[in-house]
């Protein structure tokens, strides 16, 4: 006979996740976490972690490559890992390799940062979170910093610093560019350049050859209620649909430069694509590039990173951040 005191499933989505009735989360499909290394024996990339705020417990993996000159100064490059807001991790082995591989085609320094997930913290947490990592690296331009990070202080090079991520993290290189361009970073940094890797981009009306049926249950809308159930819009909140009725002008990006990757068998390309497109209209006095793997999937890039048109893709991104 079962016991009455099981845990009962209260929420899910099938093989990704599963949130019980006590509170606790199952993420089936993440990857495991490794530890950091200095001199990584394949890159000779050097990584560390570090706390950024022991109130918010807010941390980050930091990656610095093999230097021949103590003093030189690197680009800085903030990323935010993807995972759909509620899996993966600054720490698992996905996105360190990823991260070490990028430092070995392009000398700068990394700040991978970990951030809150849902549906334990739903959005917007991430979002603040990642707004304080960025806040938290400009503040080492300033020697008076009291949370010192020699790496940064060091190596880093505050007139060069870009944002970027993948899928959940494209979408939260957007928004956190969108905030730039309404509030000053410190010690009068700015953002170079963002990276938006296959972002997760999705409304309420289908848009290129997406599917028009079943709209409800689509795995984008399954996502975006999970992690942010209380979303003003729903799903055409602008912080999903950027493109959506009453989203402020992307005009506002606060950045140089953006580049956005899209992949032609991935969901999400025709949201990719609308987005440059809609950026190229606004009136942004940026530069905007795309550019599109056509017989590639989502994030192909981090699962098969040995390929040749993943090598490829890794010196476009690297190419972007070094120029």
């Amino acid at each position: 006979m079962a016991s009455s005191t099981a845990k009962k499933i209260v929420s899910e989505i099938p093989t990704w996740i599963r949130v019980y009735d006590d509170g606790t989360v199952e993420r089936p499909r993440s990857f495991p976490l490794v530890p950091p290394s200095l001199d990584d024996p394949v890159t000779g990339v050097s990584s560390k972690d570090i706390i950024i705020s022991q109130n918010s417990k807010l941390s980050a993996r930091l990656y610095l490559p093999k230097l021949d000159n103590d003093k030189v100064k690197l680009p800085i490059y903030i990323y935010f890992h993807g995972g759909g807001f509620f899996f993966e991790s600054a720490f698992s082995k996905l996105y360190n390799d990823h991260l070490n591989k990028l430092l070995s085609v392009a000398d700068f320094i990394a700040v991978s940062v970990q951030y809150r997930l849902a549906p334990e913290h739903p959005l917007p947490a991430c979002y603040h979170d990642c707004w304080d990592a960025l806040q938290w690296v400009a503040s080492h331009a300033s020697k008076s910093t009291t949370n010192t990070e020699p790496w940064l202080t060091d190596h880093g090079d505050f007139d060069k610093v870009f944002i970027g991520g993948d899928s959940a993290g494209g979408n939260i290189a957007h928004n956190i560019a969108m905030r730039a361009g309404l509030e000053s970073l410190l010690c009068a940094v700015t953002i170079s350049g963002a990276i938006l890797s296959h972002p997760y981009f999705w409304g309420s009306q289908p848009v290129g050859s997406e599917s028009v049926t079943n709209l409800e249950q689509n795995m984008n809308r399954l996502i975006w209620k999970l992690v942010y159930p209380c979303a003003p819009g729903g799903i055409d909140n602008p912080m999903i649909n950027p493109m959506g009725p009453g989203a402020p002008s992307l005009a506002g990006l606060g950045c140089s430069k953006v580049l956005v990757l899209v992949a032609g068998k991935d969901d999400l390309r025709d949201r990719g694509l609308c987005y440059y497109e809609a950026v190229n209209k606004s009136g942004w006095q940026g530069k905007i590039q795309l550019f599109e793997d056509k017989d590639e999937n989502h994030v192909f890039y981090l699962f098969n990173s040995e390929s040749d048109t993943a090598t490829q893709l890794i010196k476009r991104m690297a190419s972007f951040l070094l120029n």
